[in-house]
């Protein structure tokens, strides 16, 4: 294998002066200071994977490899910019010659030099998400297709498909088939929106964010001078979390490195949590498959956690077949076992955590350094009431908070109508749901409908369909059918036996049509759908539908009083995808209960299983000092039935030997 450049001595005037042996421990020291070929390191959580990549730089600039032949490449800006600090810190100077920051810039960088090869224009756009949903609206006005067909899916899911087929090498059809299976009666129509949005974004001089790595790719494989002028620039490749990258980044890094074979990539097998957005497992598990002779370096040192608390971790990825064996080994001193809390039900559990909270402070724990971590958003609605009703604050750093988000205001503003007629918010949010209703359409509705209800002197048991329906005249004709469906869920939703159970007006609204509606327009269509239905199973705890609107109105309000600027005290409450790379003194890990996490769905295949383990495992190595896994025996009025619902404690926690945690029982 012949190599541009070649490791050598150290030489007086490229030395850092950096004493690697005593500021690397010895299996960062060996993956730091690995000769020339193939390396993949294994770095588990906790063990220093930053600064084993940052050293592994400075190293090899000391064995003189110019700076811009290195490659750096990373998954956000954030490490980018991290990564790039710490090897100026290490180097005393910035290194602007150095190839480093995410796959996007990267790619874009290089395309802006290249464009025209292409058949693009060096001063291309790049569109946002925003901007490529404009594009294809666009198309689907060209193509003469109503947008607001009841089935067809909207622009935002037609920009989701085609960002999955980019990024995962299938076609439309396939992905169809396999994960969008709803809208198999659109397939063909699907693909020719696609081939329409790829010649308006080249007609428009414009590439989307999936271009910047699948035309980067194109770039490399159709011109074999820019391909060889980059397989001898890069002589070292290095790739930061290696377990996120997808079929496309993985064929990228592939055919750069496919000259020299000198690429380095670091990543934990057993933090491999993206599977759905398009994150490739095999990635990391085949390299040395796809790089014969590839020195595999594991970094199991682990600096963040107890040992009693990494013990727990070692046990809880233990069963997984796919994965590269690893022992994470404690670098800190003995600490308390991880308690295993079994709850009554989820009220109870809320009070523990609430009670346990307080608790920790008075002890000396600042509220900053406690987080409680769940699957989904839905398994934290019992604990947001039961804090705010205690005025312990919290902080949800998982996105959209889950009362903000667009499907849950939608499905409650059926209720909030049918329960306050007057609600002119609720009602405008329901008919613009409609097709052909406008802003204008809505305002227009309201006021004839008002006319009406105040006219006849509307009281709470008059029944809102008849007044609704006598509206009819001021809807256009496009929504006539719509609007006769949507008259008859509010009369279904007002019928005494409904109306009285705010859990079987969700279900209703969910039956009458919201279902169709969240397929044609969220690419996230069954984790909405299933937050839908918890809120429901969640609402059979109230007596009333007010009681329920009241809650919900309440925690709403904390949640958007909150200052982002505000830096008092509060606890974190996160889903575990959203916590990856963080850590916290104390970590609650909530609902572990079969069917809830592992979720009902990933059980179906060993895949989904495996990955449901690997989110655990990722849940408890959050921890420093303190872990409680929690979870209750029962959901209170939860079921189709509305009555308790005994639930399974999660497989994995029957995974964790007894010795290694402390019971509390709390039943």
């Amino acid at each position: 294998m012949s190599h541009e450049y070649v490791l050598k001595p150290f030489t007086p005037e490229i030395r850092l002066n950096i004493d690697y042996p005593r500021e690397l421990n010895e299996q960062q020291l060996a993956a730091v200071t690995a000769p020339p070929g193939p390396a993949l390191v294994i770095a588990g959580a906790g063990s220093g994977k930053t600064r084993t990549l940052t050293y592994r730089v400075a190293f090899l600039l000391e064995q003189g490899i110019p700076a811009d032949r290195i490659l750096l490449l990373t998954f956000t800006n954030k490490a980018a910019g991290e990564m790039m600090h710490r090897v100026s810190d290490l180097l005393g100077h910035e290194l602007r010659a150095l190839w480093g920051g995410t796959f996007h810039s990267i790619g874009a960088r290089i395309l802006r030099l290249h464009a025209e090869v292409l058949g693009y224009q060096k001063d291309f756009t790049i569109l946002d998400r925003d901007d490529a949903k404009d594009l294809i609206k666009a198309c689907l006005l060209d193509a003469k297709i109503d947008t607001k067909d009841k089935h067809f899916p909207k622009p935002d899911v037609l920009n989701e498909i085609f960002s999955l087929a980019a990024n995962t090498h299938q076609s439309i059809a396939e992905l169809v088939e396999g994960k969008f299976s709803y809208f198999d009666d659109y397939a063909e129509q699907i693909a020719d929106q696609h081939k329409r949005y790829l010649a308006r974004k080249r007609a428009t001089n414009g590439m989307d964010f999936d271009d910047l790595l699948a035309l980067w790719l194109k770039l490399l494989q159709d011109h074999a001078e820019v391909r060889e002028h980059y397989q001898r620039r890069f002589q070292f490749i290095l790739v930061d979390e290696y377990q996120d990258t997808n079929k496309l980044q993985g064929d990228l890094i592939d055919l750069l490195a496919a000259r020299h074979k000198n690429v380095m990539v670091v990543g934990d097998d057993a933090q491999s949590i993206y599977a759905w957005r398009g994150a490739n497992f095999a990635n990391i598990l085949d390299f040395p498959k796809r790089y014969p002779g590839a020195k595999v370096f594991k970094i199991e040192t682990n600096y963040r956690s107890t040992p009693e608390i990494l013990a727990v971790a070692n046990a809880a990825i233990a069963a997984n077949v796919n994965q590269f064996a690893k022992e994470l080994a404690p670098a800190r001193k003995s600490g308390v076992k991880p308690a295993l809390v079994q709850c009554h039900d989820a009220s109870q559990q809320s009070a523990f955590i609430a009670q346990r909270c307080l608790e920790l402070r008075d002890e000396g724990t600042s509220l900053n350094n406690i987080c409680v971590l769940y699957r989904s958003h839905f398994h934290a609605l019992e604990l947001q009431l039961e804090l705010t009703r205690r005025q312990i604050p919290f902080s949800i750093t998982s996105g959209l908070r889950f009362f903000e988000q667009a499907h849950i205001k939608d499905a409650t503003a059926f209720l909030k109508f049918v329960a306050n007629p007057k609600d002119e918010v609720s009602f405008k949010r329901l008919v613009l749901l409609l097709p052909g209703i406008g802003a204008k359409g809505a305002e227009k509705l309201f006021q004839s409908f008002r006319a009406r209800i105040e006219d006849g002197g509307l009281k709470m048991e008059t029944k809102l369909a008849p007044a609704l329906q006598s509206c009819a005249k001021a809807v256009p004709k496009k929504a006539a059918v719509p609007w006769t469906q949507f008259v008859t869920t509010i009369s279904q939703l007002e019928d005494e036996s409904t109306r009285r159970s705010a859990a079987k007006m969700l279900r209703l609204v969910m039956d009458a049509g919201y279902d169709d509606y969240l397929k044609e327009t969220y690419d996230n269509y069954a984790r909405r759908l299933e937050e839908i239905q918890q809120l429901a199973e969640f609402a059979f705890q109230f007596g009333t539908v007010e009681e329920f609107l009241t809650q919900l109105a309440l925690l709403t309000n904390v949640e958007a009083e909150a200052d982002p600027a505000d830096d008092s005290e509060k606890i974190k409450l996160s889903t575990i995808h959203q916590a990856k790379g963080l850590e916290f003194e104390i970590v609650f890990v909530i609902m572990l209960c079969d069917g809830l996490f592992p979720s009902a769905r990933s059980t179906e295949s060993n895949d989904g299983e495996e990955e449901e383990r690997r989110l655990f495992y990722v849940s408890v190595t959050r921890a420093k000092n303190e872990l409680y896994l929690c979870y209750p025996n029962i959901r209170g009025g939860f079921g189709a039935s509305g009555m308790d619902t005994y639930q399974s404690p999660s497989r994995f926690l029957a995974e964790i030997p007894e010795a290694l945690v402390n019971k509390w029982n709390l039943h």
